[in-house]
Parts: structure tokens; sequence; C-alpha cells
């Protein structure tokens, strides 16, 4: 058997950019893979790693053996974006691998040993690159193979380009896709259920490499408030985040938090960036980012930043040609913000990132690990990352499952694999529990809306999948005590001081009277955020014991359900409260008990 502990050569000080005490040698997880990889010598190999546990390493030692011991003769790298296609090329290049991330046709110049380029560059010419993949043995690179099954054209285009290929090395983060799209060169395995889901060669998840202190651990501060906000049809809603609603409602709710012009975005870019002067007491150069939905927002929330810090944030947009050189800059500098649209999002290699704030309505597991990945990347020992949230039933269920491993399931799980599934959530049945026959909810909960105001609370803080803390305002001591929680700590140390915190919560709540007290005033355990599905059985419910009042009572469905509002409180179905559908519950049994 062949094995190696770097390859013939890497410069004594590669990985340049690793994390402590992993500078001179490879990782035990990189050891391991490369020796999977050359005791099974495969022409197909897909290696999953949790962000910021250094797959670009892996890859480029695995390239490195491959050319030197003339297996492939040349490297060809496909990365999702154009900034990371020059990433690639530059941790190439300190390795002593020459990749071009500016080609774009002919023959390539002998100074190179390959190429860079995106997939939608491959979509564009997959012949291009298929006949020169044919020419001479080629190692191709697939950067955050998910990407290709982001459309029919990328994945068929990569299938065209790189079949002929001598060996093909897929790399992810996120092994799982929000649809059914296959990725291209990914083994599928059937299990027990039926159900056809990824095979990875090799994995190395959250949770090992936290334990290897590759990657730091996360606390999660999450945000409540009161949002309020107009309808296209004029009416006005108010609710609280974190209250159980329609998934439209949670949308509504959701980005009126989100807009700038609110109390809630500057409360709590307030509340991070002390956050981040409390981790810059122990590491100097820490920064933070801000993940935002769209340039607009980006600009404003910039606008907040520097009113709130005094200085300027670096603004990140796609499609802006010097975006590249912004995230270079930033990366090597020590200004305190920077906010970006999404681009940031996967990828981007900017270590002193140590804190969050997730200022966008995107809701898939994929897109939440990916955005969370920025902060992980560990460089000294007892860092921690910190990321903030709006209280989202999804989010908070994405940030308690962190250390969840899951792979691409190609088939649509069956109804009842549904129904403990939380990302396979099935439209039709969501359509069903929110049909009233006799309520003409209408539209309106789909429209556009004007977001009218919104103030922010601090809720809960999450981590290692358990929830400590107690309702507080922001600017108060109780908000402090978790956010001046120190910026290196080893894992079990992190716990302990959120269980502290939470029990001096505890015990100065119980000392005042109760009528001094204006929020709620339980610890994070006992306020459950009830999820979207939850609110789906209660209508469910309702609608069911609705319907079987009808036939015994020879009412209709609408008189039925006006009287129930009417005894009860409250809006129509489509919009109440858990406890008001609950409520109503009680009711419609109370009803049908007395007609036996």
């Amino acid at each position: 058997m062949t094995t190696t502990t770097s390859s013939h050569h890497l410069s004594p000080a590669f990985p340049g950019r690793a994390p402590w005490g992993t500078a001179n040698k490879l990782r035990a997880w990189q050891q391991g893979a490369m020796e999977t990889y050359l005791r099974e010598q495969p022409r197909d190999f897909l290696a999953v790693a949790t962000p910021g546990a250094g797959k670009t390493t892996f890859a480029l030692t695995l390239a490195s053996w491959l050319l030197h011991h003339h297996v492939v003769q040349q490297v060809t790298v496909v990365a999702p974006t154009e900034h990371l296609k020059k990433q690639w090329s530059e941790a190439a290049a300190r390795i002593g691998i020459k990749l071009d991330p500016e080609y774009s046709a002919g023959p390539l110049s002998r100074e190179y040993d390959g190429i860079a380029l995106t997939y939608a560059g491959v979509g564009v010419r997959p012949m291009l690159h298929r006949n020169r993949v044919e020419q001479r043995k080629t190692l191709v690179i697939l950067d955050e193979i998910h990407h290709a099954g982001d459309s029919k054209s990328w994945g068929e285009a990569c299938m065209e380009a790189f079949e002929p290929a001598t060996r093909r090395l897929a790399l992810t983060g996120t092994p799982f896709r929000s649809d059914t799209n296959p990725i291209p060169f990914v083994a599928y395995e059937e299990g027990n259920d039926g159900i056809r889901r990824s095979s990875a060669d090799y994995t190395y998840g959250y949770g090992s490499a936290l334990g290897d202190g590759v990657v730091r651990p996360v606390i999660f501060l999450s945000y409540s408030g009161n949002m309020r906000w107009r309808t296209k049809a004029g009416d006005e809603i108010a609710a609280r985040l974190g209250e159980p609603m329609t998934k439209d409602a949670i949308s509504q709710a959701w980005r009126t938090a989100l807009d700038p012009r609110g109390d809630w975005m500057p409360n709590v870019l307030r509340a991070a960036d002390r956050r981040l002067g409390e981790v810059r007491k122990s590491i100097p150069d820490a920064g933070g980012l801000v993940i935002a939905s769209d340039q607009d927002s980006a600009r404003s929330y910039a606008k907040l930043l520097r009113e709130i810090t005094g200085t300027k944030a670096t603004v990140v947009l796609s499609d802006d040609s010097g975006a590249s050189n912004r995230i270079d800059e930033f990366s090597a500098g020590d200004d305190r913000w920077m906010v970006a649209v999404r681009m940031v999002s996967e990828g981007v290699d900017v270590p002193r990132l140590s804190v969050g704030v997730y200022a966008t309505t995107i809701s898939t597991p994929l897109f939440f690990a990916q955005a969370v990945g920025r902060f992980v990347r560990s460089r000294r020992r007892g860092e921690t990352a910190s990321v903030f949230l709006p209280t989202i039933p999804d989010l908070l269920t994405f940030a308690n499952e962190m250390e969840v491993e899951r792979d691409h399931v190609l088939d649509k799980p069956k109804k009842d694999g549904e129904e403990e599934d939380p990302y396979a959530e099935s439209e039709k049945e969501m359509e069903e529990a929110n049909r009233e026959e006799d309520e003409d909810t209408g539209e309106q909960d789909m429209l556009p809306f004007e977001a009218l105001e919104s103030d922010a609370v601090f809720d809960r803080v999450l981590y290692d999948g358990a929830e400590f803390g107690m309702q507080a305002h922001p600017g108060s001591e109780e908000e402090q005590d978790y956010l001046g929680i120190p910026g290196l700590l080893e894992p079990d140390q992190v716990q302990l001081l959120l269980q502290k915190r939470q029990a001096r919560q505890i015990a100065h709540s119980r000392k005042k009277p109760d009528e001094e007290a204006d929020l709620l005033e339980l610890p994070a355990e006992r306020r459950p955020v009830v999820s979207h599905k939850e609110m789906l059985d209660l209508r469910k419910q309702l609608n069911t014991l609705v319907g079987a009042y009808v036939h015994q009572s020879g009412k209709p469905h609408g008189v039925i359900h006006t009287e129930l509002r009417r005894v009860c409180g409250g809006p129509p179905s489509a919009e109440a409260t858990a406890g008001q559908l609950r409520q109503r519950i009680d009711k419609v049994r109370e009803w049908a008990t007395r007609m036996r």
C-alpha cells in the first residue's frame, strides 16, 4: 500500500493558513482520506468535509501526488464562483501547481499544469473541455459538487465535459440539496426504505471536526420581537417572531424584521457589534459578516453599521467587478464589518470572520450550513463563532442540528417519511390545511406587503443542541450577560458559562415582584418555538373536527367557523396562533359532546 504524509514538493509552510498545530503536516482526516484514496485508486471519489476543515488542502495534496506519479498530466478545477476559481489557483500556486483561472479557449500555455473555471463556464462550452480532457490524462476536481445539480444544463454539461476524465475528485461540505436533481459522478445507494441517498467515500463531519479542534464551536443568539406590516389588501397584521404562524405569515414577519427602517435590524446589529468587541479583546483582528438578502438591504445595513461603529463597512455585491478584491482586502486587514449579498455564503476563505448576522430570508438547510460555514474556520485553540438569527422555527431547527450529517436524497420520501422529515415539506398538505371552505382567506397572504414597524427582544442562545436564556430588552444587563461571553473558550467552558448565566437570570427574576416583569420570564427550554409542521397539524385537526361537526349539527362549515371566531375571538384560522387554534379545537369538541 502506498501512503503519504505530504506531497513530493509541498512547501514546509503548506498549508500556510491552516489552524493551530497543523501547519507542517496533514490533519488526521486529510491523511485518512489520502490513505483511503491511495489504497483504492478509484476513478471517482466523493469527499464530504465540513466547511473550514481543509478540503482544498486535501484536494491539492492529492493532485500533487497524482501529477508526480504520472497518474494524470493535468488538473481541471471547477468551482461555483469567479472568486473561488481565483482562490483555487492561488492556493495551488502556493504548492507549485499552476492553474490558469482566466482560460477561455485554445491551447494552454506550457507554464500551466491546468485550469480553474466555474460550473457556468463548463455549461457554456462543454465540448471544449471534453476535448482537453480527452487529449491528456486529467484529474477533475469538482468543488462543492452539489452545484452541478443547480440546473439540468449544468449537470448535463459536466457529464458531457468530464465523462472521459482519468480521475474525478468531488468535494462538498454540504452533500444535501433541497431538490432531487441528481449530482453528476456521485454514487447513490438505495436504503431499506427504498430511497436512494448519496454515498460518500470519505466523510468528516462538523461534530468530528469540532472534537479535533479543526473548527470553532458556534454560539447562536436568537432575537424575537413584535412585527407589524400591511398586506396589499390593506389589512394590517401584527405578530411576534417565534409565535406559531402560517408559512406565509412567518415569511412576512421575517421580512419585516429585516427591513432596515424598523428597529429590529439596528438593535441586532448593535448587539452583534458589542459581541464582536468582546471577541476582539482576545482576537484583535476578528471580523463580522452580515449576509443580506439583496443589494439595497446590504447598502442600508452598511449605513447602519457606520452609524453604530463610526467606521465604514466593506460592502460586497456579487455583480460588482471589484467584489473579489474587496473580499481579499477585508480578509487581509482588520476592519470590523463586511456586508455581502450571498457571495460569501460558500467557500470564500476569510478565516478571521468570528461574528455573523443572518439577515436573509433564505431558509434551506443547504444555504444555512454554507452560511454558518463562513465562521467556523479555526485559527487558534479556543476560538468561538457567534451567529445572530431571527427567532424563525426553521433556522432554530438548523442551528440545533449543526452536528447532524446528511446525505443527498435522490427520491422524494414517501408520505410517511414526510411526517418525520422536516426537509420534505408537502406543499399539497399545506394547501389542504390552509383551505377553509367557509372563509375567504384568499390571496392576501401571498401578496407583497409593506413593513410598518418592528422591535427586537433578545430571545435565547442555542449551543450544542441546547437552549439557554430568558428574554431581555436590547441594551439590558441580561442581554450583556450573553454578549459578554469571552471570545476564547474551550467548548465545555462555553456550555458551563451559559448554564451559569441562565441560573443567574432565573435567580434575579425570582427576586422581582410579578408586576415588574415586562417580558415573558421563562427559560428558553420552557418556551418552545412552534414549527410550521405543528401549525399544519393543528389546522388540519380543527378542519377535521369542524367537518365532523357539520354532519352532526347540519350547519354549514362557514357558520361553524364564524361561530368559533365569535366565541373564542381571533382572526381566520389561516392567521390564528397555536393557542387560538387549540382553543377552537376544544370548543368544537365541547359542542360535539353536548349533542350526543
